[in-house]
């Protein structure tokens, strides 16, 4: 006990302790004064304090599960990240933070904050080998840049040339893809689920752009169970169909640099000077060797790593060959005189070069930040990039290790041309090397926000625009040759934009989850923040709050917590941090918003947690693959009717195989199920008995369909030949509809009784490529080949019902509209019911009853010429026509995407719905009318 004339010491504010979500370990501790070691490095110290407090961190070998990834030290405090590991194997995502401080001689640990996941118990020896998982990436992103459509090969220029027919053999337009592994991770969900890293890199063969998808390959099963793009575009802004870019074509200049050798003295640097594309003079950091004057800047960086900020000539290097490698004869742009004339402007090389250092010295002398890595790391930009097929392309991005500007177009200019978007795309180099926020979903979309809104941030402050001027949250308004600054941007900090009436809910395949479809909800908040704070102290605050607080698999709710306890640390006053509180609230960004989101759709089964694999429906009954609620479980098939009644079961047997594809006709369902080695069609009667083995073979199987008894399906080799099988009660192999030909490519089966409706891809009798559907009836043999007419483009979705076939034919290059078109099953009266040009045509699958045909429609066009980039009316939805094509109409009003639609009987239609932020098999029986 203290004497009475002792005062003892107030005692320090209780801990905030936030709680993990499916963890025991906390998602953030803030408040805290804890000693810690003051010897060791930071890495020893932190890791030392998480052994040490067991209890709260529920981590029960931090140094074994734990492994340092970087560490920041910044005057007295020091900020340490962690990469967890299970048994040895990375885990997705997982990174805990450790926040000290030193004060009066002694190391303190003020916090904590991330993901490390405590129920992890999954065996980490794979059944598929490494060899197999690339095999089975490579034939997944095939099939996703297909977009369900047969496209043959062209000799031509692709998009932009007039369609016409190909002579010679017939061959599908492919992607050029190449697959690298990355080893065993670790995917976080439930108790953990083993897959192979693969990424898969090269060129869209439909948009030209560039390809680079990180896909997770179940090393169970060896079905792929995570996709996305790791390509971080400033738009998407479009890809040109045609017309020539007003950049001057040929080289802008090539020198090859030597080797800077000095180890100190001063910086090798030469004062220069350009014009950009806005007609505006500016200096330029220059490197001049023997032969003339490069845009190499080694001043900026010459006190510490002497590496340089460099702009480099990529005029007539493609995106596949830049993106996620550095390409093979390319040199810094070059000039002869210190001036830089006409081509380095038009080219864009001007604007990148000159903005790439302002924004080196915004993070400079606002954060004290050396480079994108915060280490002097080199910077590299490319400029004159054009898309797969040598036209312009219209974008920019970030691929892990540079900067890819695209050529422009005659709308559009090259995309360094604004000082936002060089902001945003450097800024993504930095939450690379901090918190690493993974390029989907919400953290994804925090991804964006972070560099919207460090981009607009630096424009608006060279600019001097006020925050309270009407365009000063715009993104990309500089960029557009003839439209105003409002119409051309991409973006609007200040669109006022909420989680409960904005928030987007989109699957992986559309914008990686809506990373710049939901981001402006979540940089809106912080723009708001910081017109009400001022730049000075906002900037700080989200600066530390990236670099402190968040970690990769952080959303929107971790955002605000990391930027309120950012602005605390940064002793922002009680009104100041109130001001923070309400942007977020204004945003709609609070704890459980996920919640208030609602549909007008009935729900069949939800949180389905699968990826790539799609519903089918028949005879009153649906059927769909369905992961547990963690996505740990490998994929089931389950059940039930599309009235709702009875409930869900699971059909397929818990094998540890992938179940996928599912179809029924109302009486018995089949499915595909990807095994370590081979793939297997299964099926099973409705009302109950074994599951039936009804093929097996190593060759990538989807598209499973069955009606009476009769059972289709699509193969894919792993050179990428397609062709259609079916399988008839009894048969003990299947007959391909091919004849065994390596000249035709079938694919997208369908059937209605003995019925086979799919697309034929082959070489007519004048040594021509055509495109067309084939009927076939399995009971005799008989094929009925519906005349050609058109398809140059692709063909997609045939479908069979009980008097037609109805598919989707793409004609008019790179309009993003299909017509649809029908048939009598002996391949008369073929009559397009919806025309390509029709403003409405925007389709891309389609199902049918005898009644009604049900249809994708998708407008993922962007630009001036099409209002807001990213809204509800970009995203996928599902309409519906009479079998006449009148009367379309959308099916639901939900906000989110829509997907994977399968018709069952009269009107009911059946859709993988994400409006909620979750997967949803969903349902309605009528069209919901105008929305």
């Amino acid at each position: 006990m203290l004497p009475a004339t002792a005062h003892a010491e107030p005692a320090p504010p209780a801990a905030e302790v936030v709680p993990g979500e499916g963890t025991a370990t906390p998602s953030l501790v803030a408040g805290l004064a804890e000693p810690a070691r003051a010897a060791g490095s930071p890495a020893e110290a932190a890791v030392g304090h998480l052994a040490d407090r067991k209890g709260r961190y529920a981590i029960a070998d931090p140094r074994r599960d734990l492994t340092a990834a970087d560490t920041l030290t910044e005057g007295a405090e020091e900020t340490v990240r962690f990469r967890q590991k299970h048994r040895g194997v990375p885990v997705f995502g997982a990174q805990y933070v450790v926040r000290m401080e030193h004060r009066d001689g002694r190391r303190v640990v003020t916090g904590t904050s991330g993901r490390y996941f405590t129920g992890l118990t999954v065996d980490t020896r794979a059944a598929v080998t490494g060899t197999r998982a690339r095999e089975r990436a490579l034939a997944a992103v095939r099939e996703e840049l297909s977009r369900q459509k047969l496209a043959p090969a062209r000799t031509a220029a692709k998009p932009g040339a007039p369609a016409a027919r190909t002579k010679g053999t017939a061959r599908p337009l492919t992607a050029r893809l190449s697959a690298a592994g990355h080893g065993l991770v670790v995917l976080p969900r439930g108790a953990g689920v083993l897959a192979h890293h693969v990424t898969v890199t090269g060129a869209d063969p439909a948009t030209g752009g560039p390809v680079k998808r990180e896909v997770y390959v179940d090393a169970r099963t060896g079905f792929p169970v995570l996709s996305y793009s790791s390509i971080q575009e400033f738009g998407p802004v479009r890809t040109t169909a045609a017309g020539p870019t007003s950049a001057t074509p040929g080289t802008v200049g090539a020198v090859t640099v030597g080797a800077v050798t000095a180890a100190g003295g001063k910086a090798p640097v030469t004062a220069g000077s350009g014009v950009r594309l806005n007609g505006a003079k500016v200096p330029l950091s220059l490197y001049r060797d023997k032969t003339g004057y490069t845009l190499s800047d080694y001043g900026r960086t010459w006190s510490t790593s002497k590496n340089p900020l460099t702009t480099y000539d990529a005029t007539g290097k493609r995106v596949d060959e830049v993106a996620g490698t550095w390409p093979s004869g390319i040199a810094p742009v070059a000039s002869a005189t210190k001036k830089f004339g006409k081509a380095a402007t038009e080219s864009g090389a001007v604007d990148a070069h000159w903005a790439a250092g302002q924004v080196y010295d915004y993070f400079a002398a606002k954060h004290g930040r050396d480079s994108l890595d915060g280490r002097g790391g080199a910077i590299n930009s490319l400029v004159g990039v054009r898309d797969q097929y040598g036209l312009p392309y219209v974008n920019a991005f970030w691929d892990g290790t540079k900067m890819v500007y695209g050529t422009g177009d005659e709308e559009y200019k090259p995309l360094s041309a604004d000082l936002d978007v060089v902001g945003h795309e450097m800024t993504h180099g930095i939450v690379e090397h901090t918190a690493g926020l993974v390029y989907t979903g919400q953290s994804g979309a925090l991804n964006e926000a972070v560099a919207d809104y460090f981009g607009n941030a630096i424009d608006v402050t060279a600019s001097g625009t006020p925050m309270g001027d009407p365009d000063a949250g715009l993104l990309g308004e500089d960029l557009c040759r003839t439209q105003s600054p409002r119409e051309c941007a991409l973006r609007d900090l200040n669109d006022g934009r909420t989680t409960a009436k904005d928030f987007l809910g989109a699957t992986f395949g559309t914008d990686n989850g809506g990373v710049h479809l939901n981001s402006t909800i979540f940089s809106g908040a912080l723009w708001d923040i910081r017109e009400d704070l001022g730049a000075k102290l906002a900037d700080r605050i989200v600066y530390r709050a990236l670099t402190r607080y968040l970690t990769p698999l952080d959303g929107f709710t971790q955002g605000r917590a990391a930027v309120l306890a950012a602005a605390r640390d940064l002793k922002a006053d009680a009104g100041q941090r109130k001001a923070v509180k309400r942007a977020f609230d204004a945003h709609g960004i609070v704890p459980g918003w996920e919640k208030a989101l609602g549909v007008d759709s009935d729900k069949l089964l939800g949180d389905v947690n699968t990826t790539r694999t799609q519903p089918g429906a028949g005879g009153g009954w649906w059927a769909s693959s369905s992961s547990d609620e963690s996505g740990e479980e490998a994929y089931s098939v389950y059940a039930g009717r599309t009235d709702g009644k009875g409930g869900a079961k699971r059909i397929s047997p818990n094998d540890g195989r992938a179940h996928v594809y599912p179809d029924t006709d109302g009486k018995t369902v089949v499915w595909a199920a990807y095994g370590s080695d081979s793939v297997s069609v299964l099926s099973r009667p409705l009302a109950g008995g074994p599951v039936r083995t009804v093929w097996t073979q190593p060759a990538t199987i989807g598209n499973v369909r069955v009606s009476g008894g009769v059972i289709a399906f699509q193969e894919v080799s792993p050179r990428g030949q397609q062709r259609v099988g079916y399988l008839r009660p009894g048969d003990r192999e299947p007959v391909y509809v091919d004849g065994g030909s390596y000249e035709v490519f079938t694919a997208m089966p369908t059937l209605n009784g003995s019925k086979l409706g799919y697309a034929k891809l082959y070489t007519d009798a004048d040594g021509f490529q055509q495109i067309s559907v084939e009927v076939a009836d399995v009971r005799t043999g008989r094929k009925v080949l519906v005349p050609p007419k058109g398809g140059y483009n692709g063909l997609a979705s045939p479908v069979v019902t009980g008097q037609h076939v109805y598919w989707l034919v793409d004609d008019i290059p790179d309009d993003n509209r299909m017509l649809l078109r029908r048939a009598d099953l002996d391949g008369t009266r073929v009559t397009d019911l919806i025309g390509e040009q029709d403003p409405s045509a925007h389709f891309w699958n389609l199902d049918a009853t005898d009644s009604v045909v049900s249809l994708q429609y998708w407008k993922p066009d962007f630009g001036p010429q099409t209002g807001p980039a990213w809204s509800n009316d970009k995203l996928p939805k599902v309409v519906q026509t009479d079998a006449d094509g009148r009367n379309l109409q959308r099916i639901s009003c939900n906000r989110g995407e829509q997907l994977g639609l399968a018709a069952d009987t009269g009107r009911r239609t059946v859709w993988l719905d994400g409006t909620t932020g979750h997967t949803d098999l969903v349902t309605r029986a009528r069209p919901a009318g105008r929305c």
